[in-house]
């Protein structure tokens, strides 16, 4: 005879941490905090202390820290975050997870895949673990199928090309290759150190039942049933809760927006993850801009100012703003602003999708090259740029400006993606979700 064992509703969600996926996984937890679950989000003391700083007061998320063992001045790489979830993290959470589920009992841990180490806390601690995927669909299927690539001899043992094949991994995608591949950051120890981060990622990950997406259907759709979709709770109209932005932003930048034309405005941001454009790169769009006379406002932190000219932003003033950081949401929402240069970062492709704004697109690294090619030649939203001088520039803000039937297309995707009925999908794929995790975890 089955035992039927009461369960708690709370959910612990583990983010890999940083901006871009804390949001996003905060948005998921006001999603279960709507449908009666108790949301529990875990995080680095690094990180843990910029979120408690920044979030919205009227956020019923319980948010708990954890040892994280770095310098408490230390802006953390890559590397040195994945060494403290491999090494010290691990131990400190089993703790926290441990006492949360004695005291209220857990109904599952949902785990940023990037922070793959928790699976294995989870496992340990007899928690039910769902994934999180924190990227589009695509990218996860093309990381899935690094065996594949590997027995087709794309790729070498080490994960670089040999040679620039076609990627037949991503069903009904724009044309990609083994260039756009997600792990190929850097100098090529930094590559091969990520290729091994992604196949452990993956190995953890294979026995997974349940794969919370942050995407929406887009023409792709997964074979797997265990996946779930539910990028479109993102733009969900669900409360006031704003999500905590990690570094303090710069809202003189709306004043100075509610003082422009309609669409004269070029937003500039790279992301707050990887490095974004080297200082070269810097000077030579700092110029051009100014050459060009366009109004623009541009996110650079101020460790990425070298290569501005000397006392730019003042002598810009009038014509642009340079600001460390911004509410990027109201921005893309201003009416002021007409296009959108981004690398490429989902989230940011997220809310231009949104907030229907035409992009002009210069990827620098991981998952950015693809989400390029589905915006370029999917979806046609908007054009690649390939440099920053005055020629590459002017010509490609008058094309995607120019292009009459961006708006269309743009308002058929939001449509698509965003609007009412994909937002109750992804309602639905995550109440399927939670009857299905509910009914597997009360049967012991």
């Amino acid at each position: 005879m089955v035992k039927v064992k009461k369960k708690g509703k709370i959910i612990i969600l583990v983010p890999y941490p940083a901006q871009g996926h804390v949001n996003p996984m905060m948005k998921l937890a006001l999603a279960f905090l709507s449908l009666g679950f108790d949301p529990v989000m875990i995080t680095p003391e690094f990180i843990h202390r910029r979120i408690v700083t920044n979030i919205d007061p009227n956020a019923k998320v319980k948010l708990v820290s954890v040892p994280d063992e770095l310098e408490k001045d230390e802006a953390p790489d890559f590397f040195a975050i994945e060494k403290a979830l491999e090494d010290s993290i691990p131990y400190h959470l089993e703790s926290v997870v441990r006492k949360i589920d004695e005291d209220g009992e857990v109904l599952c841990m949902l785990v940023d895949l990037l922070a793959s180490s928790a699976i294995e806390v989870g496992r340990r601690c007899g928690v039910p673990v769902a994934g999180y995927w924190p990227a589009m669909l695509p990218t996860y299927q093309i990381i899935r199928s690094i065996p594949d690539l590997l027995s087709a001899r794309l790729i070498s043992q080490t994960g670089s090309p040999r040679h620039g094949g076609q990627l037949s991994c991503v069903p009904n995608s724009p044309a990609l290759s083994t260039r756009d591949l997600p792990w190929l950051i850097g100098n090529q120890a930094a590559r091969r150190a990520r290729f091994k981060f992604w196949r452990r990622t993956m190995d953890r990950a294979r026995d997974l039942n349940w794969l919370l997406m942050n995407s929406f259907s887009c023409g792709q759709d997964d074979e797997h049933s265990k996946v779930f979709q539910v990028g479109a709770l993102n733009s969900s109209k669900q409360g006031v809760t704003k999500c905590p932005s990690l570094w303090e932003e710069d809202k003189s930048c709306l004043q100075w927006l509610d003082e422009q034309k309609p669409n004269s405005v070029l937003y500039i941001s790279f992301g707050s993850w990887v490095s974004p454009i080297e200082e070269a790169k810097v000077a030579s769009l700092a110029s051009t801009l100014e050459e060009i006379g366009q109004p623009f406002i541009w996110v650079l932190g101020h460790a990425w100012r070298q290569g501005l000219p000397k006392r730019y932003p003042e002598r810009v003033s009038k014509q642009g703003k340079v600001v460390s950081w911004a509410p990027q949401m109201e921005i893309l929402k201003h009416e002021a602003v007409g296009c959108y240069l981004t690398h490429c970062g989902w989230n940011s492709i997220m809310e231009a999708i949104q907030c229907r704004k035409r992009l002009l697109c210069y990827p620098v690294a991981g998952d950015q090259f693809v989400n390029c090619a589905y915006v370029v030649q999917k979806w046609r939203i908007g054009i690649r740029i390939y440099g920053f001088g005055y020629k590459d520039v002017e010509e490609s803000l008058r094309r995607v400006m120019d292009d009459t039937g961006m708006n269309c297309r743009l308002m058929r995707l939001y449509e698509s993606t965003m609007g009412d009925d994909a937002r109750f999908r992804a309602m639905a794929n995550l109440t399927t979700f939670l009857h299905n995790i509910t009914i597997t975890t009360c049967l012991v």
